[in-house]
């Protein structure tokens, strides 16, 4: 059994090749807060999450300052009592955003520990329910200057010729005549039988709108309509699902389980997009996915494919993992040592203990923002 003898954490930023838009806001650059946790046992556990386009030295900061102390000389398969010491140290400094980011990358570290302390891929460890692969959407579609309907169509013809069912695109971004003729192409590329998944990024202040969007998309068949609206507007989320036939799916950048209560409580959701990196870590999202179960709604997290590979392989109300072909937008890809194999639409499972890769050393040197401390 480990003792915790240190947390170290720093902070990277990768620039993206290319400037790349949502319906709302442009991308010019990620920064990642990374995560090791060594025990004398001699094993590392990584943790890891997306702090934003800007200032993710405050989720690093998060760790260092406010978590690390909590943590050292404790065991590490107290996972449940130091995800509750971390959160009641946290209480006056934010239950989201930042500092709840930072107890997710400690939580997963802690996790991938003790898998890797067993000799365990992460999923065996929560108890699998898949074995060898879990089902995938590729996820695309970005807004670029000069990219036609024509091109995004060509985008997801080509994910659906690597033997993909479900593919996702941006939307709400511009006009509807616009927008009609980039989800026509799509769905007219890839035929009838593939899943079309919207992502609206938040692109609605009101219902009206949104519901305009809506009545002109449904005759394309989408599968669901993403973040319609601002994450804490979850009125609007209810009034739309209950006006459309698509389902409405939201909770990307939601944290703790009280929050995904209130989405299920209310119907605002039928899909739930909980990020383990976001939402209270691998802890907080086994909970999430509980209750949500309860009420009969499925959980497709969001982002970082390679630690939700392990979640939707260990959960049952789990059907998808989001994907992404290539590095362009989850530039995170190049800090790590191993990639997943995606084969006919799925995605293999680790065989190695733990997460089943690790950050590569140059990559992090090369785009690191700060040390390791």
């Amino acid at each position: 059994m480990g003792i915790i003898k240190d947390v170290k954490a720093i902070t990277v930023s990768i620039p993206l090749d290319h400037p790349t838009s949502f319906s709302s806001r442009q991308v010019l650059k990620r920064d990642y807060a990374l995560v090791e946790i060594t025990s004398d046992s001699g094993h590392v556990g990584i943790g890891f999450c997306y702090g934003g386009s800007n200032a993710g030295s405050l989720v690093t900061q998060a760790v260092r300052e406010l978590l690390r102390p909590l943590l050292l000389g404790q065991e590490t398969y107290q996972v449940e009592g130091l995800w509750q010491k971390m959160y009641q140290e946290a209480l006056l400094h934010g239950r989201t955003g930042s500092v709840m980011r930072a107890i997710s990358i400690v939580d997963t570290a802690l996790w991938d520990h003790n898998a890797r302390e067993v000799g365990l891929p992460l999923y065996k460890l929560l108890g699998a329910h898949a074995s060898d692969s879990v089902p995938a959407y590729a996820s695309g579609g970005y807004y670029l200057d000069g990219k036609s309907p024509e091109d995004l169509a060509d985008e997801m013809k080509g994910y659906v010729a690597q033997g993909f069912r479900a593919v996702k695109l941006k939307v709400g971004r511009e006009s509807l005549a616009k927008e009609e003729a980039r989800l026509a192409a799509v769905r007219e590329a890839v035929g009838p039988d593939i899943l079309v998944m919207m992502d609206a990024n938040n692109a609605w202040r009101d219902l009206p709108s949104a519901l305009a969007f809506m009545r002109m998309a449904e005759p394309y068949d989408p599968y669901w309509i993403e973040e319609p609206f601002s994450p804490d507007d979850i009125d609007n989320h209810r009034r739309l699902a209950q006006r459309t036939s698509v389902p409405v799916a939201t909770g990307e950048i939601e944290a703790g389980r009280w929050r995904f209560k209130d989405i299920l409580d209310q119907e605002a959701a039928m899909i739930l997009q909980t990020d383990a990196a976001v939402c209270g870590g691998i802890t907080e999202f086994r909970r999430i996915t509980a209750t949500a179960s309860s009420f009969g709604v499925d959980v497709c997290p969001h982002w970082f494919h390679d630690l939700h590979v392990h979640l939707v392989a260990s959960s049952p109300n789990t059907p998808f993992v989001e994907y992404f072909a290539d590095d362009q937008v989850l530039n995170f890809r190049r800090l790590i040592d191993t990639q997943l194999v995606a084969k006919e639409g799925r995605l293999l499972l680790p065989t190695a203990p733990g997460l089943g890769f690790g950050f590569d050393a140059k990559s992090v040197a090369r785009y690191a923002v700060d040390e390791w401390q």
